[in-house]
Order: structure tokens, then C-alpha cells, then sequence
């Protein structure tokens, strides 16, 4: 019987050891060998989010002698697809020395430019502002991954104390912080507090686990997610009732389908008053039941957690007043129920802008919401082109995740405006 059947329900265990093992001690190989396994399965990641690190020995190409050398995914990208051309290579020691002119978190984004003063290979990507994240962690082989399993855990009111008992104090928690400088700094302080532990929480974002190789990192990884979601699973089914129950049915599935082909240019129309959007329909199982449920209207303006989240999605959807089995060919009836709602998305939108911008935000981007939620029928995603609206409701669709097993083992709590903001209009 495989390692996968044995232990794994909620994760695909996918290492193939012969074809590991043709990668010999190649780590650099072996870091993206398990960052496409990782990125295969988005239980364990979302598309373009995460990101892993090898740290291995290389020759200095200025003396001659061996230095440790940090490979480590680079600005953009997919780990699912990630090549020797998609990771940024780091002096260790260099990186490492930016502590000694690190200012203070107002001055996070000076150091972003620093990191250029510590690249090895001069042909490699650009770092990402994750990259001191994995530089101050000693591990050669570290995983920094978005599972929605373990983000439940991570947005849920108690999930520092729930943590502490899962793990039984193996994994180690930091309170949310924007990633950059300071959230590094704060790892490894963790690290230095709580040795012996096996990965960190990071409160409202994600998970950091590591080994000394690349298949310990990798089960690590995967044993740790597959707790998260083991447990988050247990409670579902003890408690039975998830986002409050059912409120409304949903449609037959062809008539869900009709009703969204008929409402789609409508809304494309409203979400189109400042830029052309193209938009994208799903009505899967989990968005439905979240649509469908008591919670929705308590838990859908408090908007997503994870930053990646919401990045792709705005800060929280437009929820129809539309019922479900609405007449789809009285045009300007839906019209006229819907301007309204519109209306009101864009001023709270816009004062959303004006509560938190700074000096130097960049100015408000379209203010037309990029999820919109039909309750009975299905969600529909707005953005430039059909692929970032696909991708936008995969990304709700995790958020949803969250919320279901945040809601299953306490209570969802959601990044604070400001700052959401803050990561918006970085």
C-alpha cells in the first residue's frame, strides 16, 4: 500500500522517488521538483500563491570559494509551474546582513531595493517581498503555502489557542503582519522562542513549514495540512450544520444556468462602466451552499482574509437582491433593482478608499465589484480577460473554503480594513 493511501485523505501525496532520485544532489532541482508537486494539488496552494526556498552551497563566482547560496521563487509566477527561471538566487550571508540597516517597519519598502545588493545569479528573477521570510529561517528547504485548511485556522477567532492544542505546540503562530521585512524578522523570532517546531502559522494568511530536504519538507508540508483539514472536517461532521443551514433552495441545475445566461450581459454591463470586463459563471457545490445559507449576509461583507485572496476578488462581493426564480426577460425590471445596488457598492467602495488611503496611495482603481453572488443560482466573476475571472472565482471559492471551516471550529474573523487596504495599494 503507498504513503498516500496510508496517510493521506485531504492532500495527493504525488513524490515519485525514481524520478526524484534522478535529480541526484542536485537541491536546486529537487526545490522545483517539489514546488510543481505542491502547486499540482490546489488543496495545498492557490494559483500564483506561495512560494518555496532551497538554501545549498555554490561557488562565488568573485573568489572562487563555496557560499551558501538561497533559490527561492521570484516575483510572480506559479509554483505548479515554476522553473530554474522563475526563482531568485541570494547571497545568504548578504541578505542575512540587511539587518544591520534595517530601519523599522515604515521603512519596509527600502529594503525591497536592497535585496538587489544580495543577488548571486544576476540572470535570476527578481526577489519577491517574501524573500526574507525564508533568509532568516536556518532550513535548507522551506514550503510557504496558502492551504485553505490550514488559513481556517489561521482567520478563525481561536486559531492561535486551537493551533497550540492541534499541534501540541509543534507549530508556532505570528500574529498577522504584512509580508516583508519585518514579518522575517518576526519568523525568526518565533523560531528562536519555540525550537524544536515543525512550521509556523501565520495569523489571517498561511503556513511556513521546512525540513532538510526536499522530500522531508514536502511530507511535512503535507502532514501538517492534512491535520488541519482532518480536524476542521471532524467538526463539520460533529456539528452538522454549516454557515448557519439552508435559507433558500437552490435552482435545478438547467434553470440556474438559463436564469445566469440571461442576467450575465446585464451585470456585464454594470461591472463595465469604467473598464470592459469579461465575466465568468460557477455554481459548484460549495458556492452554493454558502449562497444558499442564514450565514451569507453576516459573513459575505466581512470579506476575505488571506491577501491573496483578495487581491483577486476586492474586499468583499455584491450580494443580489434578485430571487432566485426572478423573470429573466423583464429586462428593465432587473435593471432597476439592480442600479441601486451598484450604486451602493461603488460609494462603499469608494469610502473604503477614502478612509484608508495615505499620502502616497496610488489613486482608486475601478470601484465595480469582481464577485457577485446570486443567491439560488451561482457566482459570477468580473475582471479584464476570461482567465482573471476564472482565476477570481477559484479565489472566492477559497475564500469560501475558509470561511466554512473558520465558522466550523470557532468563529471567521477577517483581515481589518486598513489593513486590507495596505496590501491593495501596496
Amino acid at each position: 500500500m503507498s504513503l498516500s493511501a496510508i496517510q493521506f485523505k485531504h492532500v495527493s501525496y504525488l513524490w515519485d522517488e525514481a524520478k526524484a532520485a534522478t535529480f541526484s544532489e542536485d537541491e536546486v532541482a529537487l526545490l522545483i521538483y517539489r514546488s510543481n508537486l505542491l502547486g499540482a494539488d490546489l488543496r495545498l496552494t492557490n494559483y500564483g500563491g506561495g512560494n518555496t526556498s532551497c538554501k545549498a552551497m555554490a561557488k562565488d563566482p568573485l573568489t572562487g570559494e563555496e557560499t551558501e547560496v538561497m533559490w527561492v521563487k521570484g516575483s510572480g509566477g506559479d509554483i505548479g509551474t515554476l522553473k530554474k527561471s522563475g526563482l531568485a538566487a541570494l547571497y545568504v550571508d548578504r541578505l542575512r546582513s540587511l539587518k544591520n540597516v534595517y530601519r523599522g517597519i515604515e521603512y519596509e519598502d527600502e529594503m525591497v531595493e536592497l535585496f538587489n545588493h544580495c543577488i548571486y545569479d544576476l540572470a535570476s528573477k527578481a526577489p519577491s517581498i517574501d524573500t526574507p521570510l525564508h533568509g532568516f529561517l536556518p532550513f535548507k528547504h522551506i514550503d510557504h503555502l496558502h492551504p485553505d485548511a490550514a488559513i481556517a485556522i489561521a482567520a478563525a477567532k481561536d486559531g492561535k489557542k486551537i493551533t497550540e492544542e492541534l499541534f501540541g505546540g509543534t507549530i508556532g503562530w505570528v500574529e498577522w503582519q504584512k509580508p516583508g521585512f519585518d514579518l522575517g524578522l518576526q519568523l525568526k523570532q518565533c523560531l528562536d522562542e519555540n525550537p524544536g517546531i515543525r512550521g509556523i502559522m501565520l495569523g489571517s494568511h498561511g503556513l511556513f513549514t521546512w525540513g532538510d530536504t526536499a522530500y522531508e519538507s514536502y511530507i511535512n508540508t503535507l502532514e501538517v495540512v492534512e491535520r488541519c483539514a482532518s480536524y476542521i472536517e471532524d467538526n463539520i461532521n460533529k456539528n452538522k450544520i454549516v454557515f448557519g443551514g439552508e435559507k433558500i433552495d437552490s435552482l435545478p441545475k438547467e434553470d440556474r444556468l438559463k436564469q445566469a445566461a440571461a442576467l450575465a450581459p446585464v451585470l456585464r454591463g454594470f461591472c463595465s462602466s469604467q473598464t470592459k470586463m469579461i465575466g465568468h459563471f460557477t455554481d459548484d457545490d460549495r458556492v452554493l451552499q454558502f449562497i444558499n445559507s442564514n450565514d451569507l449576509d453576516r459573513l459575505a461583507p466581512l470579506g476575505t482574509s488571506c491577501p491573496d485572496h483578495f487581491l483577486r476578488t476586492k474586499i468583499s462581493p455584491l450580494v443580489l437582491n434578485l430571487k432566485p426564480g426572478e423573470n429573466p426577460d423583464d429586462v428593465k425590471s432587473i435593471k432597476e433593482k439592480l442600479s441601486p445596488l451598484f450604486v451602493a457598492y461603488r460609494k462603499m467602495y469608494a469610502g473604503y478608499y477614502d478612509t484608508c488611503k495615505h499620502s502616497n496611495s496610488p489613486a482608486m482603481r475601478d470601484a465595480n465589484p469582481v464577485v457577485i453572488l446570486y443567491p439560488g443560482v451561482g457566482m459570477f466573476t468580473f475582471a479584464k480577460d476570461k482567465q482573471t475571472a476564472r482565476v477570481a472565482a477559484e479565489f472566492y471559492t477559497n475564500a469560501i473554503n475558509v470561511m466554512r471551516g473558520a465558522e466550523a471550529i470557532s468563529s471567521y474573523t477577517s483581515l481589518p480594513r486598513q489593513e486590507a487596504f495596505n496590501i491593495e495599494y501596496w
